[in-house]
Formats: C-alpha cells, structure tokens, sequence
C-alpha cells in the first residue's frame, strides 16, 4: 500500500496526527533508568533503549507513529545502533509507523547505501531526508515506494536560524518555496488513492504563515511538522497547515511529550517516579489541543 494511503489510516484509526519524537538525552532520563553520572558506552546505551522501549509501550496506544531521532543513539557508537534497530523493532511490534529521523542526503552510490541501512536492515517506514543534492540522490529512496515506504525533505525547518538560507530570496520567491515545487513535482508519481503522496515535506510548526502558504503549495504533500510544543508551535496555528478534513500532516513533539514529568504541570501531578503516567498524560493532552484546533478533522473523536 502506499505509504501515504497507510499514514491517512493511522491516523483515522488512532484518532490524531500526532506523532512524538524519540529524542533520549542521557543526562535528562528518569534516575531509575540512569547508571551514575558517568556512564560507559554501553550503559548510556542500554539507559537510552531501556527509556526508548517503554516510551513506544505507553504511546502506542495513543498515536499512529513514534518518529526517533538516529543521532542521539550514533552518539554511542555500534551499542547505540543496536538500541536503536531494538525501539525500531519494539514499534513495529506495536502497530506504530516509523519515521526515521536521519536527514540523510548525499550522492546516489551513498544514498543507496543509505537506503539499504534505513529501509531494508531497519525496515522504517519513513525517513527524513536532504534534497539539497537533488533528485539522483532520492532516487534509491523511491525506488522503494513500491514497499509502501515514504520521505520526509526538508524544505522549511523549524530552527530560527533557518532563514538564513531557507528564506533567502530566488525567482520571485524564496529558497524554501522553490523546494517546495520540486518536492511537488517528485511526488507526483507517488500518489495514492487518498489524493496524497509517498513524498512529503518537513515544514516547521514554528512558522505557521509559510506552513500555511506552502499546504497551498503542495497540496498532495503530507507533511511533518515539527517544533510544537517545547519549541513554541501552537496548535491553533497550524489550522492551515492541513489538507481538508484535517488530512496531510503529522505534528511532532518530542521533548514536551518525553521529558514531560520534568516540566509542568506534570512535575507537579506525576513526578519522576511516574514519568510514564507523565508522558501518557501529554501525549492525551497533545490529541486534544490539535483535535480541538482542527474540529473538522475526519479524524477528530475517533
């Protein structure tokens, strides 16, 4: 099925487009998890998959898709690799979509190699990529589409200083909106039966006008929009994000949802000892405010 078409039912089925980052910080895990301030290699590997497991067994039930962030895992070497493919695992047991957060993007010989790591040992859904290279360096990525598999290009990030490059303006627009047309344009082959296609965009929800502007756009493309929550995106603004009925997007929030038991109100309620009652009640509260800022949504109440 194409990636696209499996997002849409996700999504329907669990009722929102919410989608969380798996972002382990040793130095910020529950003292349960931790082995001292100074942990080898391995421990601070084991401490990161131990938390990254029981992160995917509380949200599963809440949520279409976990999305874990490969670069707080490389830190620790082939341990954390390891740990990495084992929460990828614990997932798709789960019934969860991945969204590998890689941001690869080189030459076509490496982009296969690439593609090969992620899609076929790691068997993700999806993956975010660069398409700063152009076309030939995605191509091993589409080539299996057919497997029902998806991307995610960056075309406006959620960081500030994004701009510096993203904003800058081209041909009577701006780099990110002429980014924006060829993501439209290479998606064009991909689209399913629900009108979206296996090639979608990384939109920052830090910019709600550009967000809005690049859904009118692309407006086959699905995209992920991260930077609510704990970076200042707001629900209510991302209205416009989305395609009709609330369709073609997956808003992200990883450390507002993860860390949530150190952070109110849930520090107050839960505390550390309860940081899994912690990020079961976020995740809950996350559904709402997006259910309430999309009320047409075909997936609102489900």
């Amino acid at each position: 099925m194409n990636f696209a078409d499996r997002l849409t039912a996700a999504i329907e089925e669990k009722g929102t487009p919410s989608i969380v980052g798996i972002d382990p910080r040793y130095v910020m895990l529950p003292a349960e998890l931790k082995h001292g301030d100074t942990p080898t290699r391995a421990e601070a590997a084991s401490a990161v998959e131990a938390f990254g497991i029981r992160l995917v067994d509380v949200v599963a039930p809440l949520v279409p898709a976990v999305k874990p962030n490969i670069a707080f895992f490389e830190q620790f070497g082939w341990e954390g690799y390891r740990a990495y493919m084992n929460i990828v695992a614990r997932a798709r047991e789960k019934g969860l979509l991945v969204v590998a957060d890689a941001k690869r993007g080189d030459i076509g010989s490496t982009a296969e190699a690439y593609a090969v790591s992620l899609f076929d040992e790691m068997d993700v859904d999806a993956v975010t990529l660069s398409p700063w290279l152009g076309e030939d360096s995605l191509k091993p990525f589409f080539a299996r589409f057919d497997r029902g598999k998806g991307c995610f290009l960056l075309v406006k990030t959620s960081n500030p200083s994004s701009a510096d490059i993203q904003d800058r303006e081209q041909d009577g627009g701006t780099v990110f909106t002429s980014v924006a047309g060829l993501v439209r344009k290479w998606g064009d082959d991909f689209i399913g039966e629900r009108g979206l296609s296996s090639v979608g965009a990384v939109v920052g929800a830090t910019f709600p006008e550009q967000a809005a502007d690049l859904r009118e756009r692309m407006p086959t493309t699905p995209f992920l929009l991260p930077g609510y929550g704990a970076q200042g995106g707001k629900a209510e603004s991302l209205r416009n994000a989305f395609g009709p009925g609330g369709t073609g997007a997956l808003v992200n929030s990883s450390r507002g949802i993860i860390f949530a038991f150190a952070r109110e109100p849930y520090a107050a309620e839960f505390g550390e000892d309860r940081w899994e009652d912690a990020v079961r009640a976020a995740t809950l509260a996350m559904r709402a405010d997006l259910a309430g800022a999309v009320p047409d949504a075909t997936w609102a109440g489900a």
